[in-house]
């Protein structure tokens, strides 16, 4: 624990969402949903205005359209939400060397390692400053926590939301605490948090009374007295600036279940070449390819396969992928495909006879004649689909599209051969609505637009901040503690 907050967490408040609003004058201040919009979509995030209606992260987009029928369903963005999420980094990095990124959104500083912060004074118009900093270049706001240990600091982002800043005063963490329920802790989850309720413990004081060596009865010896330490406030995990990330992959849900052979493997090597793309956007390569494959009853088959060394080679990928499918039942259906790379390096290890090797392999497969497919062993035939559901995957909801006439504009639905188009740009006016023909020639797709046009320049961030626009930091937006 230090003696000093000059821990930050900063959480950007409700960021996919957030971003979607401020790209779209006419969804300012409305109830807007994102996620995956199919039967079997999920929500990544809701805003503040659909959050009020029941709808949460994680939740069946089904059950959200029942709570918020009138909300904005859109696809995600992500090409929009990392280059929002690099210049909230940059910020970042510019007042330490020791940032932890979390995720696109989330991410621990160690103001003192920076040499912005040393006490109490410091600390808060270092958090303040960067609330407006990143206003300015984003356009979007972010909650700010403040303590001397990670725990503390991710408490008070999570008490600071939205748009706020709580700064938690060392040596008050165990007043602080204790009367939290014990789920605010890390590491306790619905499962534990249960065990721990029907043992009579439901504060974080009910834990420091109970004792380490309970907890550790209760929930064994590594957890519980990590769980002792933390209810008496005590975290000394330093902030890491380099989280090296274990494993890249991506995955599709599907609407219908897939039961043709020849579909899965399309669809297995396109995953694969998503895969590549994203592994070589991070400059990484990876040894280990990983097949994932839910079926139609919910059951999750998972296989791997090592290569001889790391790869980012589409082909090589595609072609591990594809065997690890031939030794997978889908029979029944298939619900879900991810595909993935394990065993990153920050090198490629190219070896030159296996390739060598594989290619005399694929050159002897394809002259084998393909078996015959007779009546028995004939696969299920997939049903077309319908010119909605091309529609909507060639214009999804939410995302940006550019007239020759009107300009850019972004997607507000699709069916029925027509796709509907509000035109309006981050910054402007709510702009107004045309429908076109799906295959209209003057209509297609664009890169999202940068949410602020003229951002400030913080070329020289921390070092000539502007004062805080914010003011005093009030009670709705979180207050010092105590």
């Amino acid at each position: 624990m230090r003696p000093a907050p000059t821990i930050l967490h900063l959480d950007m408040d409700a960021f996919y969402a957030s971003a979607e609003q401020a790209a779209k004058p006419s969804l300012r201040g409305k109830a807007v949903v994102v996620g995956g919009l199919g039967p079997r979509g999920v929500v990544a995030t809701a805003s503040y205005e659909a959050r009020v209606l029941g709808v949460h992260s994680a939740m069946p987009t089904a059950q959200a359209r029942r709570l918020a029928p009138n909300a904005a369903y859109l696809v995600p963005r992500f090409s929009l939400y990392r280059s929002v999420s690099e210049q909230v980094m940059e910020l970042l990095g510019r007042l330490s060397p020791l940032v932890e990124p979390l995720s696109l959104d989330e991410a621990f500083v160690d103001l003192e390692a920076g040499g912005v912060a040393d006490d109490t004074v410091s600390a808060r118009r270092t958090g303040e400053r960067l609330r407006t900093a990143i206003r300015e270049v984003t356009g979007l706001s972010g909650s700010v926590g403040l303590a001397g240990s990670k725990m503390l600091a991710k408490i008070a982002s999570e008490q600071a939301k939205p748009d706020g800043l709580v700064l938690i005063e060392p040596g008050t963490e165990r007043e602080l605490l204790a009367p939290m329920p014990v789920r605010t802790l890390p590491g306790v989850g619905p499962a534990t948090g249960d065990h721990l309720r029907r043992a009579g413990m439901t504060t974080v004081h009910d834990l420091a009374e109970a004792g380490e060596a309970e907890l550790v009865r209760l929930v064994g010896k590594a957890h519980g007295h990590g769980l002792y330490r933390m209810a008496l406030g005590l975290d000394d995990r330093p902030v890491v600036a380099e989280r090296d990330a274990k494993s890249v992959s991506v995955e599709d849900t599907f609407d219908v279940d897939l039961h043709d052979r020849v579909r899965v493997r399309a669809e297995v090597e396109r995953l694969a070449v998503r895969c590549v793309e994203r592994l070589r956007s991070a400059d990484r390569s990876g040894r280990t390819v990983v097949l994932k494959v839910r079926r139609y009853d919910f059951s999750t088959l998972t296989r791997s396969e090592t290569l001889r060394g790391p790869t980012d080679d589409p082909t090589v990928v595609r072609e591990a992928a594809a065997r690890l499918l031939e030794a997978v039942d889908t029979t029944g259906g298939v619900r879900l495909l991810g595909v993935g790379v394990t065993g990153l390096a920050d090198f490629t290890q190219e070896d030159l006879f296996a390739q060598a090797a594989d290619a005399r392999e694929l050159a002897a497969r394809a002259e084998v004649p393909e078996k015959p497919v007779t009546e028995d062993d004939k696969p299920v035939e997939e049903e077309p689909e319908s010119a909605e559901q091309l529609a909507a995957r060639r214009w999804p909801a939410g995302h940006d599209v550019r007239h020759t006439v009107h300009g850019h504009g972004w997607v507000q639905g699709s069916g029925v051969g027509r796709v509907t188009v509000r035109f309006e740009e981050p910054g402007g006016p709510v702009g107004r609505v045309v429908t076109f023909r799906v295959d209209d020639p003057e209509l297609s797709p664009a890169d999202p637009l940068p949410l602020v046009r003229d951002p400030v320049d913080y070329s020289s961030w921390p070092a000539s901040l502007p004062k805080s626009r914010s003011g005093p930091v009030s009670a709705a937006g979180g207050e010092s503690r105590p």
